[in-house]
Order: C-alpha cells, then sequence, then structure tokens
C-alpha cells in the first residue's frame, strides 16, 4: 500500500502549490460574485448580516478543501489510509457542506443581469437537473458510491494512478456537493420533496455509512490493500466522523427549511432572482 500511493502522488511537489492556487481561486470568485450581486441589488434589512455568514461558509469550505489536499494531511494520505479517509471525509462531507450553505448559486443569480439569471433558472428547472437533483440520484452518488469505492478494486487503481486519484477527489467533492445541496441546500433547483421524504433518504445514508464502515472495520465484503490496523482506523473514522457530518446536515435542513418554503410560495420570480445574499 505505501509504494503504491507513494506512486500516486508522483514524487513531486507540483500538486501544493497548485491546489494552493485552485483553492485561492474558489473562494476569490465567490467574493467577486457577491460583491456584484451587492453592488447590483444593494442592501436590504438583514441582507449584510446573511452575506456574511454565507461568505464564511463558503471560504470555511475553501479551507477544508486545502486542509484535505495540502500538508499535512496530503503527504499522511499517500502512505496511510487513516489520512485517505480523513480526505474522504472533508472532501465528501464536510467541505460540500459548508460550500452549500455558502449559497453560491443564489449570489451567481443577484449578480447576473435578469436575462441571463431566467437563462439560468431554466437550466435548474429542465428535466435532467430535476433528475439529478433528486434525492435517490444524490443518494446513489455519494454515499452509493462509497461501497464501490472500497468493495471493488476502484481504490486500489487510484491509489497506483494519478489520474484516478484525482478523479476520485473530484468526484468525492462534486458528490458530496449534490447531495448537500439537495438535501438542505438555500440555493433554488428543481422541486424538492419535502422536508421528511429527505430525512429519509438522509436516514438511509446515514445507514449506509455505518454499514460500509463496519464491514471494513470486520474486514467483509471490502477491497483496500492496506494494512489491518489502517483499516480498522479508517472504519472508525468513517463511522464517527460521517455521523457527525451527517448530523450537520440534518441541522442544515432545519435551519434552512422555512426559508425555501417561503421562496416556494412567493413563485417563479421568486427563484430567478432569490432573496437574501
Amino acid at each position: 500500500m505505501h509504494d503504491h500511493q507513494m506512486h500516486a502522488d508522483g514524487g513531486s511537489g507540483w500538486q501544493t502549490p497548485l491546489v494552493a492556487a485552485g483553492v485561492i481561486a474558489l473562494a476569490v470568485a465567490y467574493l467577486a460574485v457577491v460583491v456584484r450581486a451587492r453592488h447590483r441589488t444593494g442592501d436590504r434589512p438583514g441582507a449584510r448580516t446573511q452575506t456574511f455568514a454565507r461568505a464564511a461558509a463558503f471560504l470555511t469550505g475553501c479551507a477544508l478543501i486545502g486542509v484535505a489536499l495540502l500538508p499535512p494531511v496530503a503527504p499522511f494520505a499517500h502512505h496511510d489510509f487513516r489520512g485517505h479517509m480523513i480526505q474522504h471525509l472533508l472532501l465528501g462531507m464536510y467541505a460540500p457542506l459548508a460550500l452549500v450553505l455558502g449559497a453560491p448559486m443564489t449570489a451567481l443569480l443577484r449578480a447576473l443581469p435578469p436575462v441571463h439569471a431566467r437563462k439560468v433558472t431554466a437550466v435548474l428547472r429542465s428535466r435532467p437537473a430535476e433528475l439529478l437533483a433528486h434525492p435517490v440520484t444524490a443518494l446513489l452518488l455519494s454515499a452509493g458510491s462509497v461501497a464501490v469505492v472500497y468493495g471493488t478494486p476502484v481504490y486500489n487503481a487510484a491509489a497506483e494512478r494519478p489520474v484516478l486519484h484525482w478523479l476520485l477527489h473530484l468526484h468525492l467533492l462534486l458528490a458530496g456537493y449534490l447531495f448537500a445541496w439537495v438535501i438542505a441546500g438555500p440555493d433554488p433547483g428543481p422541486s424538492r420533496p419535502g422536508v421528511p421524504a429527505r430525512l429519509v433518504v438522509l436516514g438511509a445514508a446515514i445507514a449506509l455509512h455505518a454499514s460500509i464502515s463496519q464491514l471494513m472495520y470486520g474486514g467483509f465484503l471490502i477491497d483496500v490493500d492496506a494494512p489491518i490496523a489502517q483499516v480498522r482506523g479508517g472504519a472508525e473514522l468513517m463511522y464517527y466522523g460521517g455521523d457527525i457530518a451527517e448530523l450537520l446536515l440534518a441541522a442544515a435542513l432545519v435551519a434552512t427549511w422555512h426559508p425555501a418554503r417561503r421562496l416556494a410560495r412567493r413563485g417563479p420570480e421568486a427563484t430567478a432572482r432569490p432573496a437574501g445574499v
């Protein structure tokens, strides 16, 4: 395992400045959109506090991506499965939730001219977007893919091949973002099932993560080429770290529930020009 993962790293240091630049660029782009949105729409009662809170959430998400992909976590992950699991939790669960709570799509819609905002809204309401944003689809792409990664040779292949290694990171981040957005995102999107249905899907994700971590700890149906102590340590991190992340997601669902309902009642124009960035 040690040799395979070091091979994935390539033995070079180009990843560190590139990742750092990417994270900084993401944060700067978000802040630029937020500033433009405020210039276009001005201040409203409570808007400044909400904007600050959302910006803080998004920047926290960017920081968590950096923690996952930069030293000391990244080098640790290249030779220890427990380090990989830390990356998995940060990229697949914690960073996506923070990014989603930053409501980047809402900021973008408010920053765009109305004609362009309506075009983006039309995409968000399209049939493909509706299928992608269905809670079951998001569940399969996020929690469901965990079973594929660790129950098949996918993880070991990614450890040996740099391209697969980075594609796995990207998948974890995007699938985690999709799931957090579908369950509790304040951004506009296709019509969603009610809160009880989303809580059921979240409960299924919790059960699936718990089952996979228990199988991993026991060494059943898991294909991870690593020492037993590392695999068990990774399983414990998945079990307890996943529980905390999913509890935070449940709290976010409750916190964003009522604003989402008000937005739906206000009709199409509210979706094209969401309130409160």
